[in-house]
């Protein structure tokens, strides 16, 4: 499915009211809106299930997560060692301060990706979550088709970004072009950048977490990001109206009623000039 300018281009997910997958939706059950109109054309509807799941591990080594550096590790490493389909699915490892640092490329072994998230220290320096989004998606992301996987950025951070050359827009556009998510694991304190962390969540699809819930929490937690990658539907349209302005253009999706919620990014950015 290749998407052209003028396209714009849905993953979503579907519950109903017990949380379980709705696998079985018709075009003609949703309606979509985009900056209130509806579209100009579908170009393709496509329901795809059992993904394979590709997922980055993206830990914020900056001073201010050092409190939380045994919840990220739980969490990461439950990721890797009870959701992880060592026949389907790879992940991969990287850390950010100032700077991009990979410990572990793409890796279907646990005990590998295990490995390389217990040696994720702590790096008192600047914090550029945008340029490290950015980065990864562009640079890792960007090599497969992307509609071929269920793509994720699993962010460990606090939020707060003070050392980006780049826009979280830009980031974010990089997400929506490489259709990657983001699921972000923010601290119990988090307050100053908890706003970035739910535009980068909600804007491609993703959501945001807390780092110190319960196990219990914690596997619903890992249980809803699984579920949202593995089974998906994609659609391909294009606006009623799409001027080349850079300007935000938001998206609603009614589902029937049979669907209780649906989890989709809530907009996107209209190509510049």
């Amino acid at each position: 499915m290749k998407v052209h300018v003028d396209e714009v281009e849905l993953t979503l997910h579907a519950t109903d009211a017990q949380g379980a997958s709705v696998n079985d939706l018709r075009l003609e059950e949703l309606k979509i809106f985009d900056n209130n109109r509806l579209p100009g054309r579908i170009v393709a509807f496509k329901a795809m299930r059992d993904l394979p799941i590709r997922a980055g591990i993206l830990i914020d080594t900056s001073s201010s997560m050092e409190s939380s550096r045994e919840a990220i590790q739980s969490i990461a490493i439950a990721y890797a060692q009870q959701i992880l389909k060592q026949k389907t699915d790879q992940a991969f490892v990287a850390s950010f301060g100032k700077r991009l640092q990979a410990p572990q490329f793409w890796s279907n072994d646990p005990t590998v990706l295990t490995t390389a998230i217990s040696r994720v220290g702590n790096n008192p320096s600047a914090t550029a979550i945008y340029d490290a989004v950015y980065a990864i998606c562009r640079y890792q992301f960007g090599k497969f088709p992307n509609d071929s996987s269920g793509n994720f950025i699993m962010l460990f951070s606090d939020g707060e970004d003070d050392a980006s050359y780049l826009s979280l827009q830009a980031a974010v556009d990089m997400c929506q072009q490489t259709n990657t998510a983001i699921y972000a694991f923010r601290p119990q304190s988090a307050s100053v950048g908890l706003s970035n962390l739910s535009q980068l969540a909600s804007l491609t699809g993703g959501q945001v977490f807390r780092d110190g819930a319960s196990s219990a929490e914690l596997h619903e937690d890992l249980r809803i990001i699984e579920a949202n990658l593995r089974n998906q539907y994609r659609i391909i349209y294009n606006p009623g109206e799409l001027k080349h302005d850079g300007l935000f253009h938001r998206i609603v999706i009614l589902p029937p009623d049979r669907v209780a919620n649906i989890s989709v990014r809530s907009g996107y950015y209209a190509p510049s000039r």
